[in-house]
C-alpha cells in the first residue's frame, strides 16, 4: 500500500471520530449546564480551552458566549478543529480513497455532509441542538458500522483502526480534563453544592456513552476517582484509554516496520497505568492527564515517521 493512501485512510478515521466526538462534547456540555444547581459558574469557554483553540477563537470572537463557542466548535470554517472542518476533511480523504473502501462509504459520508451543511446553523440555539447532534452521532456511527461490517480486514483497515483509536483516546483524556477543570473552577469560587461533582462525572460518562459499562464494571455509584480509573484503565470499554492503546498495538503489529511504534504504544500504556491518586482533584492530576495527551501526540508523530514519511 502506498504511504499516501495509508495516510488518507488514517486521517479519514481520525476526522470521522472527531466529528462524532465534537457532537458528543457539545451535547453533554449543554446537558451539564442545564443540570447544574443555580449559582454554579461553569463557562462555555472551557470547551475552547479543552480543544486547545483559544488563540483561534480570540481572533474570531470578542465575547466568550455560549452562542459564539457553539458556533466556533460546530460551524466555523476558520477553526480547523470544528465539526464542519473535520467533516469536510473526512469527505475529501474518503473521496481520494474510494478504491480502498466499500462503495456505500462515499454515499453515506455525502449524506452526512449534506445533513450537517443544511442544519448546522440550527444547532447554535438550544431548541434544535440535541436533535441535530443526535443526527450527527448516528450518521458517524453508521459510517463506522459500514466499514466494520463490509471492509476487507487488510492493511487499509488497520490504518483506519489506528486513526480511530488514537482520536478516541485523545478525546477521552480531554473530556476527563474538562470534568476536572469544571470542578476546580467551581471550587475556586465557592463551596460546591453537595451533588455538583456527581452531576459533572455523570455527564462525563454520558458524553462517552459509558454510564452502563461503568456501572457493570465498577459496581458502584458515580464517583470521581472510579470514573477516572474506569476511563483510563478499563480494557473492555471501547473508549477507555487502555482499550484504545491495546487496539492500536494490535493494529500496528500487523503492519510492516512496526517495532518502534509498538514500543511507543507500550511506553504510553505504562505511563497511563503509573501510580496516581485518582481521588485528587487538583493541578497535579490535570498535569498527569496533560502528559497523556502529549504522549498521544508523540504517538501520532511516531506513526508519521514510520508510515507517512513525506508528511512527518
Amino acid at each position: 500500500m502506498l504511504s499516501t493512501v495509508a495516510e488518507r485512510l488514517y486521517w479519514a478515521a481520525r476526522y470521522l471520530e472527531r466529528v462524532e466526538n465534537t457532537a458528543r462534547l457539545v451535547k453533554v456540555y449543554t446537558n451539564l449546564i442545564l443540570d447544574l444547581p443555580d449559582g454554579v459558574n461553569v463557562g462555555w469557554y472551557n470547551l475552547v480551552e479543552l480543544n486547545s483553540c483559544t488563540e483561534t477563537f480570540e481572533k474570531r470572537y470578542k465575547n466568550q458566549t455560549e452562542r459564539n463557542v457553539v458556533k466556533f466548535l460546530l460551524a466555523d470554517d476558520f477553526n480547523f478543529n470544528s465539526m464542519m472542518s473535520a467533516l469536510n476533511a473526512v469527505r475529501e480523504n474518503i473521496r481520494t480513497s474510494r478504491d480502498e473502501m466499500p462503495v456505500e462509504t462515499w454515499e453515506q459520508i455525502n449524506e452526512l455532509h449534506l445533513y450537517v451543511k443544511n442544519n448546522v446553523q440550527k444547532a447554535i440555539s438550544r431548541s434544535n441542538r440535541h436533535e441535530f447532534l443526535d443526527g450527527v452521532i448516528q450518521g458517524s456511527q453508521q459510517v463506522n458500522g459500514l466499514l466494520s461490517g463490509t471492509m476487507s480486514q487488510d492493511a487499509g483497515w488497520e490504518f483506519l483502526r489506528l486513526g480511530r483509536n488514537l482520536e478516541r483516546a485523545d478525546m477521552t483524556t480531554r473530556i476527563l480534563d474538562a470534568g476536572i477543570a469544571a470542578i476546580l473552577q467551581e471550587s475556586s469560587t465557592s463551596e460546591p453544592a453537595a451533588n455538583f461533582t456527581q452531576i459533572v462525572w455523570g455527564n462525563v460518562l454520558s458524553s462517552l456513552s459509558a454510564y452502563v459499562p461503568y456501572r457493570k464494571a465498577m459496581r458502584t455509584s458515580v464517583k470521581g476517582e472510579e470514573v477516572t480509573r474506569f476511563l483510563i484503565e478499563d480494557t473492555y470499554f471501547p473508549r477507555s484509554m487502555l482499550f484504545c492503546l491495546n487496539h492500536m498495538q494490535d493494529a500496528s503489529s500487523k503492519l510492516p516496520r512496526h517495532d518502534k511504534v509498538v514500543k511507543q504504544i507500550a511506553k504510553l500504556s505504562k505511563q497511563a497505568l503509573k501510580e496516581v491518586d485518582h481521588t485528587r482533584r487538583d493541578q497535579s492530576f490535570r498535569d498527569y492527564i496533560n502528559d497523556l495527551q502529549i504522549g498521544i501526540a508523540d504517538l501520532h508523530w511516531c506513526y508519521a515517521e514510520t508510515w507517512f514519511p513525506e508528511q512527518a
